[in-house]
């Protein structure tokens, strides 16, 4: 959370229709953002406007209404914003980034509940690390099932795949006897999350995991990554990684 004092503020300016890996950049920018523990984006929408091709954009020309500007704007420290700057250059592509400095005058506090309820991916070949999150169905982290929302977290910050499990029958920590029953639509069943990546960028997404699992068990191995060759053709290695949502898969791998 931002406290009063010096701080910048970032100003990221891009066209509404353009895309990052298949999503839009705003939605890709705000999800980066979110899982990054920025205080705060707003995105806003113009009317009409020119960018460095020097077309005029409009919102009366229906046939280019998705080429209008969009403007994130977010203020954070200099030492958040220069963790997080190399990253917004890769989304923001042919955009703009401004950085101004500014003072936060009163920081904006958190609302109180109601209740107390609390870039394109290389080929990995060789030594890996592997990570496998047990959790519930019904677990939820701000209001969205906790198992998508540490997906959506894993994507916003680069983690090479995530393969998402459900149980049929088993027990945890609380010996409750949990089973998938035929005609019973259970939400009380176990998940398993299953991730490999580089031992760096699985130690450097672990305090999001620890801020995000409140109960439940993280499992951390070695591995072997013996097969790793998905390409699709027409497009470079990095892509075709990033274009497949469920690598690496177990049966690929060994302990």
């Amino acid at each position: 959370m931002l406290n009063a004092g010096k701080a910048l503020k970032v100003s990221i300016y891009i066209s509404e229709g353009s895309t990052h890996h298949g999503v839009a950049t705003y939605s890709s920018i705000l999800d980066f953002l979110f899982y990054r523990g920025v205080s705060g984006a707003t995105v806003t929408k113009g009317i009409a406007g020119f960018g460095a091709d020097h077309h005029i954009h409009t919102s009366r020309s229906v046939e280019i209404s998705d080429r209008l500007p969009l403007k994130i704007e977010f203020i954070e420290t200099r030492e958040k914003i220069n963790e997080l700057l190399g990253k917004l250059e890769e989304l923001v592509g042919t955009g703009m980034i401004e950085v101004q400095e500014t003072t936060v005058a009163k920081p904006a506090q958190k609302t109180k509940p109601k209740d107390d309820i609390p870039p394109a991916h290389l080929k990995i070949e060789g030594k890996a690390k592997m990570m496998r999150i047990y959790i519930g169905e019904a677990d939820r982290w701000r209001d969205k099932p906790l198992y998508r929302a540490l997906v959506e977290a894993m994507r916003a910050n680069d983690i090479a795949g995530v393969t998402v499990y459900r149980g049929i029958l088993g027990y945890g920590a609380h010996r409750r006897l949990h089973k998938d029953r035929a005609l019973h639509l259970s939400h009380d069943c176990s998940i398993m999350l299953s991730v490999i990546d580089t031992d760096e960028k699985i130690q450097a997404f672990m305090p999001i995991v620890e801020q995000m699992v409140e109960e439940g068990l993280i499992v951390l191995s070695n591995a072997d990554i013996i097969k790793y060759a998905y390409r699709a053709e027409g497009i470079d290695q990095a892509e075709a990684v990033q274009s497949s949502p469920n690598l690496p898969m177990e049966g690929e791998q060994r302990r």
